[in-house]
C-alpha cells in the first residue's frame, strides 16, 4: 500500500489532485466502477451515473439524506438513452429504518408536507411484488388469441397503433421490473425454477416480438429510452437472439435495400405473404407520410389507396396474395412517381405535376368539361412553375 500510494503521489502530485483524478474518472469514464468512501463525498458530489449505495456503518439525519441523495440522479448516456430512473441502496447495518425521522427533522424539508415525500424511498421488495401483476398485465393484451403459439395472430393484432403503443409501455414496465427481481438473490433463491423460466422466457419472447411488429408496421415512434436497459437484461440474464436495430426504418426509395430487408425477415421468420404484405404497405404509408407537403395532391391520393389496402385486409376482404399484389403496386407507383391520371404533357416534369395536382380542383370547380379543365391546368402549372424558375434566388427556400 505504501509503495503504491506514493506511485500515485509522483504521478499526480499532491492527495488532492489524486482524488480529483479518481472522482472525475468515477464520474466521466468507465473506471473505477467502485468507490469506497468513509468521510467524504456526502456534499457536492455529483455523479448521475452512481446507480449503488453501500451503507456500511451509522448515519443518521442529514448525513443519511446526503449519502442517498447521491444515487437519486436520472442519467442518460451519450446518445440521450435513459439507463437510470432510480438508485439501489443496500443497507448493511440497518439504518434506513431512521429515514422516516431524518426525512421530517431535516430543515431543509420544513416546506414539504409528509404527504410529498411518501415514496423518496421504495422497499427492493415491494418492488417485487408487483412483477406478477406487470406480468399478467402484458399477457391480458393477448387474451383474445386462443392460440398462444400463434406469432402471425401476435403481430396482426399489434396492427392497432394504439395497441401497439400500450404494448411497449407495459413491456418496460414488465422489464423493468424483472430487471430489479433478477437483481435479488432472495427472489432467485425463492422463486421456483419453472416460474423463473416463464419470466425470462416470456421477456424474450415479447422483445422479439416487438422487433418483429416494428419492422412489420415500419414503426415511426421513438422508444430508445427502453432500448439499452431491456437489452442489457437479456444480455446479462438470457441468452437472447441478436438484436435489430430499428432506429432509422429502411426507406421504400432503397429500393434493392428495401427489398433485402423484406427478404431477409421473411426467410428467416418463415413468415407468410400477409406479413411481408404488411411490411410494405406500412413502409409505403410512411414514407407517403413523411413526402405529403412535397406534392400534397400525388400523395394524398396514394395515402387514400394505401390505407384503403390495409383496412381491406384487415376486415378480411382481400386475400393475402391480393394484398401483396396491391401493396406492391402501390409502392411501385410511389416509388416511380407514377400517376395514371397525369396529362402527358406533364409526365417528366415532377415539380410542375406537383403544381397540377394544387391547381387541378380549383381549374375544375370553373369548367364543367372535365378534359377541358385538365388541359387548361396542364397548361397553367407549365407556365406557373416557368415563372418560378425565372425569378427565383439563391437560398429562396429560407
Amino acid at each position: 500500500m505504501v509503495a503504491f500510494w506514493q506511485r500515485m503521489m509522483k504521478r499526480h502530485g499532491s492527495e488532492e489532485d489524486y482524488n480529483k483524478q479518481i472522482v472525475n474518472a468515477f464520474k466521466f469514464g468507465d473506471e473505477p466502477e467502485i468507490l469506497i468512501v468513509v468521510d467524504k463525498l456526502l456534499t457536492g458530489f455529483d455523479a448521475p451515473r452512481n446507480t449503488v449505495l453501500y451503507l456500511a456503518r451509522r448515519l443518521k439525519d442529514h448525513t443519511l439524506l446526503q449519502a442517498i441523495a447521491r444515487v437519486n440522479r436520472l442519467y442518460e448516456d451519450e446518445s440521450g438513452s435513459r439507463t437510470k430512473d432510480f438508485g439501489y441502496v443496500i443497507d448493511y447495518v440497518g439504518v434506513l429504518g431512521e429515514l422516516d425521522q431524518a426525512l421530517t427533522t431535516y430543515s431543509a424539508l420544513e416546506g414539504f408536507d409528509e404527504a410529498d415525500l411518501n415514496g423518496a424511498l421504495a422497499s427492493l421488495q415491494e418492488q417485487i411484488r408487483t412483477l406478477p401483476q406487470r406480468h399478467a398485465e402484458l399477457w391480458d393484451l393477448f387474451k383474445s388469441l386462443k392460440n398462444r403459439r400463434d406469432v402471425e395472430g401476435y403481430e396482426q393484432l399489434l396492427a392497432d397503433e394504439k395497441l401497439r403503443a400500450d404494448f411497449y409501455e407495459r413491456l418496460a414496465a414488465y422489464a423493468k421490473t424483472l430487471a430489479i427481481a433478477l437483481s435479488s438473490e432472495r427472489f432467485i433463491i425463492d422463486t421456483p425454477e419453472p416460474k423463473l423460466r416463464a419470466y425470462k422466457s416470456d421477456l424474450k419472447r415479447f422483445v422479439n416480438l416487438k422487433t418483429a411488429v416494428k419492422l412489420r408496421y415500419a414503426e415511426s415512434v421513438d422508444y430508445r429510452d427502453f432500448e439499452p436497459r431491456i437489452q442489457k437484461l437479456l444480455d446479462t440474464h438470457i441468452s437472447a437472439a441478436e438484436v435489430v436495430r430499428l432506429n432509422a426504418p429502411v426507406n421504400i426509395f432503397d429500393e434493392a435495400a428495401f427489398q433485402e430487408v423484406v427478404d431477409e425477415q421473411v426467410a428467416s421468420t418463415g413468415k407468410g405473404l400477409g406479413a411481408k404484405a404488411d411490411m410494405i404497405a406500412h413502409a409505403t404509408k410512411r414514407a407517403i407520410h413523411e413526402r405529403l407537403e412535397q406534392d400534397p395532391a400525388f400523395y394524398a391520393k396514394f395515402s387514400k389507396l394505401i390505407q384503403k389496402a390495409i383496412d381491406d385486409y384487415r376486415a378480411m376482404r382481400l386475400s393475402d396474395q391480393e394484398y401483396l399484389r396491391r401493396a406492391t403496386e402501390i409502392k411501385e407507383a410511389v416509388v416511380a412517381h407514377r400517376d395514371d391520371d397525369l396529362p402527358a404533357s406533364l409526365s417528366d416534369d415532377a415539380d410542375a405535376a406537383a403544381v397540377f395536382g394544387l391547381l387541378r380542383p380549383f381549374v375544375a370547380h370553373h369548367l364543367n368539361d372535365a378534359e377541358q379543365a385538365k388541359a387548361t391546368a396542364a397548361e397553367a402549372s407549365v407556365a406557373v412553375w416557368g415563372i418560378f424558375l425565372r425569378h427565383r434566388k439563391v437560398g429562396y427556400w429560407s
